[in-house]
């Protein structure tokens, strides 16, 4: 197919690669040609899980221990990535973070937690990969960010406020190196069937079907192909 020319051989890194979204898409990528790199913060059982799925597929597949919410250990993750597979050609920033409660409980540390792994860990990912893809003049780069980036949630005050910055940074960058041959993107998802999806409640989800025209809400496989 098209799309698989644009992706064999390409060394693919997603943060968060190990389940939910960034599992489905590391699935689609593998079987499209790529290499991927698949980061994780703590599950060792998902990210051996995900990657014998991955080689049960043929694809090429290594999995990266690692905090995305500093620059140093962010360095970290991109040189072991480089270091099984090669030169990163593709980010995608996955990790994420949702610890949904009513605004006028939200504490300092929830805030801290939430945009340290949302919006410091995007920052530091893509600021660890960009000198490279610059000096090479090829990057694609897809952060994510959700449909709270752009609607009122209040009980999502945190979350919806590093969604909001990511696209912000999204589109600074975006426009800064475009002229290197780096195109980011941002992808911003309505409610998906993942783990996070199961931090709000029952009523939250249903009403969150009911405003949907489909009537349900999204599959992480559908999120990949975008």
């Amino acid at each position: 197919s098209e799309s698989g020319q644009d992706f064999r051989d390409k060394v693919v890194l997603i943060t968060g690669g190990t389940r939910g979204i960034g599992k489905a898409l590391a699935v689609r990528l593998a079987g499209e040609g790529a290499r991927v790199a698949l980061n994780y913060k703590s599950r060792e059982d998902e990210a051996q899980k995900a990657q014998a799925e991955i080689e049960a597929l043929g694809g090429q597949v290594v999995t990266v221990c690692g905090d995305v919410s500093t620059p140093e250990s962010a360095e970290q993750i991109v040189e072991s990535a480089r270091t099984g597979l090669g030169a990163i050609d593709m980010l995608v920033t996955a990790a994420g973070i949702s610890i949904p409660g009513p605004a006028d409980e939200v504490s300092w540390e929830r805030w801290k937690t939430t945009l340290n792994i949302n919006l410091d860990g995007t920052y530091s990912m893509i600021y660890a990969v960009k000198d490279e893809m610059i000096e090479r003049g090829f990057g694609r780069i897809v952060t994510f960010s959700s449909i709270a980036g752009l609607r009122e949630r209040e009980n999502q005050v945190a979350y919806s406020s590093s969604k909001a910055a990511v696209i912000a940074m999204t589109r600074c960058v975006a426009q800064a190196w475009a002229h290197h041959n780096l195109r980011v993107n941002c992808v911003c998802p309505g409610l998906t069937e993942t783990e996070m999806a199961h931090t709000l409640s029952d009523e939250v989800h249903e009403m969150i079907i009911g405003a949907t025209p489909l009537g349900r809400i999204g599959r992480p496989e559908e999120i990949a192909a975008v």
